[in-house]
């Protein structure tokens, strides 16, 4: 018997962006694209918060007076955020040497309508008219209510 979707606030909100992502960029190409926008975005915010972070624990450290009172960010949280920032930069470049390889690869335009298909049938437009009334025959909403009189 096949496992339930786990239905943690979580685990929902990651359902409900991978299919608005099929949905919005349902081709082999598009979601090349997606994903290199995705991860070079990834790169340029980590390596700003890296140069700002290093400049502010290289400020600390010339600094005479070293009160961490007032400071919002401790030279110990500085240290900590940047080795994690490091490796972090590293698996990005190690994703981008993968993604590259991934861009050498073309499909025809059958096979991109191929991909339009199955996205269609992996993640259907929730907003649909069709969509919306088969989920009222499978549950009850409020703006749907039961036929049944109440006297």
């Amino acid at each position: 018997m096949a496992e339930e979707p786990c239905q943690c606030p979580d685990c929902q909100r990651f359902y409900k962006e991978h299919d608005r992502l099929i949905r919005q960029f349902p081709t082999f190409k598009q979601q090349q694209e997606l994903n290199w926008a995705s991860i070079q975005s990834f790169r340029t915010l980590c390596s700003k918060v890296t140069n700002e972070l290093e400049r502010q624990l290289t400020e600390r450290q010339s600094s005479e007076d070293i009160t961490l009172e007032g400071k919002h960010i401790s030279v110990e949280d500085i240290t900590d955020a940047l080795d994690e920032l490091e490796s972090v930069n590293a698996y990005l470049y190690s994703i981008e040497a993968l993604m590259e390889r991934i861009f050498d690869i073309k499909l025809s335009n059958n096979i991109e309508a191929k991909f339009k298909e199955i996205a269609n049938e992996l993640a259907p437009d929730p907003l649909n008219v069709d969509r919306i009334i088969l989920n009222r025959l499978f549950h009850q909403t409020p703006d749907f209510p039961d036929k049944k009189n109440i006297n």
